[in-house]
Formats: C-alpha cells, sequence, structure tokens
C-alpha cells in the first residue's frame, strides 16, 4: 500500500521556499497531493491573494514533487471534509505554518482520523524563503521614484 502525504498551503508567489517544502513532503511517502488554499480561505485567514486559487494550483502542479493537486475547501467547510477526500497517510507541515501539531493531532482523533501522521518539515537556509521576505526585499530595493526603475526620462 502506498503512503499518501498530503502538504497544505497558499502558494502565491511561488518561491524556492515552496519548492523545498514540497520535495520535503515528497520524501515522506510514494504520493504527494497538494491542497492549494482556496481564495476565500486566503482573505479570511490571511491577506487578498495575488493570485487566484486556479492558477496558484495549476503552478503547483507543475513542480515535480507533485502527484496531484486540488484546491482547498472554502472557508465554511471544515477541512476534515478534504482529508475524506485525499485520504492522506501523512500531513506535512511548513517550518513556518502557525498550525500547533497536538492541535492537529486532536482534530483528526476527533474527527475519526487518528491513524493520520503530522510531521513539520524543516525550512529552507535562505534569507528569501517566505513570500513576505521577497515582497519586502522588493519594496525595499525598488526606486521610491514615479514609475520604479524602467521608466523612461
Amino acid at each position: 500500500m502506498s503512503t499518501v502525504v498530503m502538504a497544505v498551503g497558499v502558494f502565491d508567489l511561488l518561491h524556492a521556499g515552496h519548492l523545498h517544502y514540497l520535495e520535503q513532503a515528497k520524501s515522506l511517502g510514494d504520493k504527494l497531493i497538494v491542497v492549494v488554499a482556496h481564495d476565500e480561505t486566503v482573505r479570511k485567514r490571511k491577506h487578498e491573494p495575488i493570485t487566484n486559487h486556479n492558477l496558484r494550483r495549476r503552478m503547483v502542479s507543475g513542480l515535480k514533487p507533485v502527484d496531484e493537486s486540488i484546491i482547498g475547501n472554502p472557508p465554511e467547510i471544515s477541512i476534515f471534509e478534504i482529508l475524506g477526500r485525499v485520504m492522506p497517510s501523512k500531513i506535512a507541515l511548513g517550518y513556518d505554518q502557525k498550525h500547533s501539531i497536538d492541535s492537529i493531532k486532536k482534530g483528526l482523533i476527533e474527527h475519526g482520523f487518528e491513524h493520520i501522521e503530522v510531521v513539520r518539515v524543516e525550512g529552507l537556509s535562505d534569507d528569501l524563503d517566505g513570500t513576505r521576505k521577497i515582497i519586502a526585499k522588493i519594496l525595499d530595493i525598488w526606486p521610491s521614484k514615479k514609475g520604479g526603475p524602467y521608466e523612461e526620462d
């Protein structure tokens, strides 16, 4: 029987940190299914997404470690519904995902998914391993003059 690993994330402005997370997640099993956060979930929990969930799913699908990607539930539908469809053996959490492994395990047990193992993977040792870090660096180096660095005189 194959080991199915599920990874979850926003994946807005796809970067090396995302690839590292998914490579590590894939190493935990035979098949990697990635759940890309629904736009409404991103809006409710984080920020306005820069790219929509269909495009983010398409980008994630193109990454070598990913066997399948799906769009997650809107916020009014429990994450546990998607677990019933994916049926993972393991859930891989990114190093910077704020979820508590203990609270996830408790929720899994309460919903009848006590067989699922939760694993936190290591981060990439790079200073630009997160979307917010990349945006901050762009804003830091972007000239403040009107039109940016490519404005013609």
